[in-house]
């Protein structure tokens, strides 16, 4: 039997508890008992009190029964994570969920109606309980689960519970209105899981992307189990080899993936501290990406700091004012006549999906024809895709129906909308045409004759005299063309300049503005796989790093694809990135300039005291678990070591370095492993080497030998060219007396032995045993047992007394 399938038997037993008392707790309802809306106090319990089941007002006088959080925000605001009867509220008077003596559990109306029912009976009597994993079941007294809500899940999948072929996870319509949406997540007829679009008019499928083919995407159609399951770890696994992590994995107690109501198939965790959700997983980071998100017709666009808006194109109106999701209608009456319609252009637009074909090396000319040739033609995108530097092959892709519109300054293509010649409309879009070509239109042709006159010397003299002039004017004109040539590319670049500050909030530079502002790369301040890092000075004066990345083969679009999402992580322990270079073969990244330079440069020069020690572990901490766990792309460092945690003019610490693994080589994070070891040696975790699937637990590990190394001064790391020399033993000495320390009954004094003696004798005792603690729980290895970058900090932050830090 393969892993996948022991751990989805592991997990499937999960659901069924052990023999159930039939007496009536908190958590069970016996037969013959119900459960009445009109009594608030009616709700059943786990016995771990995490969960709730009752009914749940979902509108004016209706009300659904249901299963949720106990939020701290309950009842008003809980995250519900299954429904009886959400497309069928019942009313808020005089309705019942009962369990019937013949084994059946039914919701009833208040007219007595059944709206939902289990369909079950039993000879044998039976009890309703809510368990610990969030499931409600209905069990014998031998302990035979006669139903289960696992069986018939809504939005959301809990840990254990299984997604099978006849199952499916529906969204919610919107965020106040429960009943079922556009979007689902179920297996298809090829057995591949697979998030889509289902719509009032039309459908289409999201995720994995529709023109991949199964096996392109990472998935495969020849197991027909139809399984898929998810642990609380974070770890989810699917029978048609898809598998991926939460950003935050580990050990936690609550967990959901759901489809959320805006179509996006999202993971969330919170811990036992925290009192709002946190996104660890999700499948789009561009909310602009999901079908259907403004309706047919419809526009959207991004923007961070905003969030996500709905335009309608221009000649369309919303066709309801309460609802994006049913698109634009058309305020004008469409021909099929070639000669009654024009395009309407929208740059950087994008309108993916439903091309009736797509036509490669075709004009704009050519694809204007095309599409006024179809009555079925809506429009087309005119766009122009890499292929080999500096070449760009234009595409031509006519559209059935313009739906999935989004305006990115980064899509290097247009939207060419059919309308009526005759309509007039206003919109706020840029339509502006912008022709290259000068009009002939205009000229007067002079018709100058000449004849021939014997021996006039004065006739030579003004012919070469007006040849000099007709150079010079030649001259002239190359020279006025040449300048007008130079000053549509500038207005070309300062256009496409403004479109990137808008799209990643911070400034394109030259390659010839690098070589300046480094002194042609004179001053070097550090270097790493990644590249070779540059002091330099901008033009603004300001002190910056440079790095000049050895291995970013990609194309421009998909660089600037990739350091927008860089640019969007902001925290106050992470490097600050304040431009880029993609100029040619070239890239570039510009961030601010550390005073203090990196944290293995002050160990080294013995600068820093316990106060400054404590001060960078803590603020290391907290920056990489933003990364793991704040920001919506999961970004993995990968190469955690004093090297790249650099110090501000106060010592504060900024880890540096993050996001390089997605410029460098993309493709290996979409994979659960790493296609090639990364990071430093010595700082690596174990599961680098043994090609275990790779999670941000790699950087938790990493950490911890950071912290070792902070706090006893010496380079446990350090790379030894004999592995028998004393330097080697040593090393190995030192991490065996820390991992054997028994803190319960060890001295101060022997606790002191580990401290670097460069910190000077004013330190805090019981921060040092803390920070060896964590560092121990995190290169432990089994990465299951080690804690979050999350876990860490509130270690480092919320000092427990020795008793509690020794089952840390």
């Amino acid at each position: 039997m393969s892993a996948p399938y022991r751990l989805l038997l592991v997990l499937s037993t999960l659901i069924i508890s052990p023999p159930f008392s039939s007496s009536t707790s908190h958590d069970t309802l016996g037969e013959g008992s119900r459960l009445a809306v009109k009594n608030p106090d009616h709700v059943l319990v786990s016995a771990n009190n995490v969960f709730s089941a009752g009914f749940y007002p979902v509108g004016d006088n209706a009300y659904c029964f249901g299963i949720w959080f106990n939020d701290p925000s309950c009842p008003h605001n809980c995250t519900l994570v299954w429904m009886a009867n959400r497309d069928i509220p019942v009313n808020g008077r005089r309705s019942t969920l009962s369990l019937l003596k013949t084994g059946n559990l039914v919701l009833t109306d208040a007219g007595k109606t059944v709206v939902w029912s289990t369909d079950t009976s039993s000879s044998s009597s039976l009890s309703l309980r809510l368990l610990n994993s969030g499931n409600l079941v209905l069990v014998t007294e031998e302990g035979v689960v006669m139903w289960q809500s696992f069986d018939s899940p809504t939005d959301t999948l809990l840990p254990g519970q299984l997604l099978t072929r006849d199952m499916r996870l529906v969204s919610s319509r919107s965020r106040s209105n429960f009943s079922s949406g556009f979007y689902k997540l179920t297996f298809d007829d090829d057995n591949v899981l697979r998030l889509i679009y289902d719509g009032p008019d039309l459908s289409s499928v999201m995720w994995p992307d529709h023109w991949l083919r199964s096996f392109q995407a990472g998935r495969t159609e020849y197991n027909s189990s139809r399984i898929a399951v998810f642990d609380s770890y974070g770890n989810f696994t699917s029978s048609d080899n898809l598998t991926f992590y939460s950003s935050d994995y580990g050990a936690i107690r609550q967990r959901r993936l759901t489809v959320d109501f805006d179509g996006n198939l999202r993971m969330y965790s919170r811990h036992d501290w925290r009192s709002s959700w946190v996104v660890s997983w999700q499948v789009f980071a561009h909310p602009c990406k999901i079908h259907g998100t403004c309706g047919p017709n419809g526009m959207c666009k991004y923007i961070p700091s905003i969030g996500r808006t709905c335009s309608c194109l221009p000649g369309f109106k919303m066709k309801d004012l309460t609802d994006w999701s049913l698109g634009c209608e058309p305020e004008f009456n469409a021909s099929c006549a070639p000669t009654d319609s024009t395009f309407h252009r929208l740059s950087h637009t994008e309108s993916y999906g439903y091309d009736i074909q797509f036509y490669i090396n075709y004009t704009l000319d050519m694809c204007k024809e095309l599409c006024l040739q179809r009555c079925d033609c809506k429009g087309f995108v005119f766009k122009y895709i890499f292929q080999n530097y500096p070449d760009y092959i234009p595409y031509c892709l006519p559209k059935s129906q313009l739906l999935n519109g989004y305006r990115s300054p980064n899509f290097r293509g247009d939207l060419y909308v059919k309308v009526p010649k005759t309509s007039e409309f206003s919109n706020d879009w840029p339509a502006n045409e912008i022709k290259l070509d000068c009009s002939a239109g205009g000229v007067e042709h002079l018709n100058r004759k000449y004849e021939k006159s014997q021996g006039n010397g004065s006739i030579t003299i003004l012919l070469w005299f007006v040849s000099a002039v007709g150079i010079l004017e030649a001259l002239g004109m190359v020279s006025v063309w040449f300048f007008m040539i130079r000053t549509r590319q500038n207005r070309v670049a300062a256009r496409s300049q403004g479109y990137v500050l808008a799209g990643t909030g911070f400034k394109r530079f030259t390659y010839a503005e690098m070589r300046k502002a480094t002194r042609n790369f004179r001053e070097e301040i550090g270097r790493g796989a990644s590249g070779i890092v540059y002091k330099g000075m901008l033009d603004d004066h300001r002190v910056a790093a440079i790095k000049r990345l050895d291995d970013a083969n990609e194309g421009e679009a998909e660089f600037l694809a990739e350091i927008s999402i860089i640019g969007k992580i902001n925290h106050m322990n992470l490097i600050e990135m304040w431009g880029y270079c993609a100029e040619g073969k070239h890239r570039l990244l510009v961030y601010e300039y550390m005073e203090h330079g990196s944290l293995a440069a002050n160990l080294s020069s013995k600068t820093l005291d316990w106060k400054k020690r404590y001060q960078i572990v803590v603020g290391a901490a907290k920056g990489l678990a933003y990364l793991h766990e704040e920001c919506l792309e999961w970004v993995l460092h990968c190469d955690v070591k004093p090297q790249n945690i650099l110090l501000d003019s106060t010592f504060q610490p900024k880890v540096s370095d993050f996001g390089l693994s997605r410029l460098l080589n993309r493709g290996d994070l979409d994979n659960p492993s790493f296609s090639r070891i990364r990071g430093t040696r010595g700082y690596m975790a174990p599961e680098w080497l043994r090609k275990q699937s790779i999670t941000s637990k790699v950087d938790v590990y990493s950490f911890g030998v950071v912290v070792l190394e902070t706090v006893t001064g010496k380079n446990l790391a350090m790379q030894v060219k004999n592995a028998d020399s004393k330097e080697e033993a040593d090393r190995r000495k030192l991490l065996e007396e820390i991992r054997d320390m028994k803190y319960g009954g060890v001295s101060d004094a022997l606790i002191k032995q580990f401290v670097d003696p460069d910190m000077g004798p004013d330190f805090d005792i019981t921060k040092v045993k803390t920070l060896l603690r964590v560092a121990l729980n995190c290169v432990k290895q089994d990465k299951n047992s080690r804690p979050t970058m999350s876990q860490v900090v509130q270690m480092l932050l919320y000092q427990k007394d020795d008793d509690q830090q020794q089952n840390l």
